[in-house]
């Protein structure tokens, strides 16, 4: 119990003592008495705060309901490149957005460009969270109410997936069967599953259609490819929707400069071309290295499918809306134009306006001469056709975004 002003320790003599009109309490009853009044009102502050906080605990988060009118999209992978613009789109149109990611490959940056963009109540959340761990896993869906998954979280390196491939089927093939396991356990009707023409490995005819066989030559296709076939064999017997995406090279950034492409330093020599080529014009390594020049092709180099960032997105969002359940929509995602690398780089010159140097060398072994796709069948089933085909234009906004933050999003 306590006891107040210091009462029942006062010594049993002790009495207040005069001088002149003032009484004063001697010196020991003073601090004490100084002391419990500290104590008291620090006890409090603590309940105060306990109480406030064990209110926060017992209400639901807007997050863990559904909500009439409002779609609640899991994002995972969302602090990555095209991760966090697909959330920046999702959230733009409204939706209610869960980004999940366990920033290894992410940039809590991005995430923090987003929170500062949409900071209402119940627009967006972060879990930092790792998918390879099923108690968070369970946990994330459980106190959560998703009505969809955008399925992105994934490294996403070829020439990394040939030196750790048990990495790759691990947070590829792996994680996606824990993610599918969740959505079914708790009611999750729609999949929005990101796929690569890294699937097709090294097609006989081109451009490339959704028939075309599947031949993975990399374990980072085969694991993707394994992913694929997961989801389509569950989708037998169930009523979820579900889309895969197989989308071709991205490339771009956010039209009005609030995301770009931020990869680790120690990872950019695994990266796209065009984060090579932004690295040569800052002169963070001395120039571009082309492999191949005597391809069966206009100029000898090879040919690639370009898309730009914000039109895969757009893909996604009418994925998202076309979704019909116990249907699986399969689309190629690309421009249907195939560019060279020599092409490329010319772009990115102009766009960046550096005189690039480059060094031709020898092919790599294992790279073929032109992948393009067919987007066909995506202009037919979702009304979905490439805006942003201008390479220059696309890397010239992306070059933007890299200039004012020459660290990434190390800034943020």
């Amino acid at each position: 119990m306590l006891t107040f002003f210091g009462v029942r320790n006062q010594r049993r003599n002790s009495r207040p003592l005069s001088v002149g009109d003032m009484d004063y309490l001697e010196p020991k009853t003073m601090n004490n008495l100084l002391g419990k009044l500290l104590l008291l009102a620090s006890l409090v502050v603590l309940a105060i705060i306990v109480i406030g906080r064990s209110s926060s605990f017992t209400s639901p988060s807007v997050f863990s309901q559904r909500e009439e009118g409002v779609t609640h999209v899991l994002v995972t992978g969302g602090a990555g490149y095209i991760g966090s613009h697909a959330a920046l789109r999702l959230l733009k149109d409204s939706y209610r957005v869960t980004i999940v990611d366990n920033l290894s490959r992410g940039n809590l940056g991005a995430v923090k460009v987003l929170q500062r963009l949409f900071p209402q109540t119940g627009r967006l959340q972060f879990i930092y969270a790792d998918l390879g761990d099923p108690a968070a896993v369970e946990k994330i869906f459980s106190e959560n109410a998703f009505d969809a998954v955008m399925h992105f979280a994934a490294v996403a390196y070829v020439g990394e997936s040939t030196l750790y491939p048990l990495k790759y089927y691990h947070n590829i093939t792996s994680n996606t069967l824990g993610v599918l396991e969740a959505m079914a356990r708790h009611k999750v009707k729609k999949l929005i599953y990101s796929s690569t023409c890294a699937t097709y490995g090294e097609p006989e005819k081109m451009p490339i259609t959704e028939d075309t066989p599947q031949v993975p030559i990399n374990p980072y296709g085969k694991a993707k490819k394994m992913a694929e076939d997961m989801i389509l064999d569950f989708s037998k017997n169930s009523d979820m929707a579900v889309m895969i995406l197989r989308y071709f090279n991205v490339i771009g950034s956010d039209p009005e400069g609030r995301l770009g492409e931020a990869p680790r330093p120690e990872l950019r020599e695994q990266g796209r071309i065009s984060g090579a080529c932004f690295d040569a014009a800052r002169g963070f390594i001395p120039g571009l290295q082309v492999k191949g020049t005597d391809y069966k092709t206009s100029d000898g180099t090879c040919i690639r499918d370009y898309i730009d960032v914000t039109d895969l997105v757009d893909a996604h969002v009418k994925a998202l809306q076309k979704a019909q359940p116990r249907k699986v929509g399969i689309y190629n995602v690309g421009t249907g134009k195939g560019r060279s690398v020599k092409e490329f780089v010319e772009a990115c010159k102009k766009a960046t306006g550096v005189e690039i140097k480059v060094d031709f060398l020898p092919r790599r072994p294992g790279d073929y001469a032109e992948v393009f796709s067919d987007p066909t069948k995506i202009l037919r089933d979702l009304n979905w056709t490439a805006q942003y085909t201008n390479l220059q234009n696309s890397l010239q906004v992306a070059w933007r975004w890299q200039k004012i933050h020459p660290h990434g999003y190390a800034s943020y």
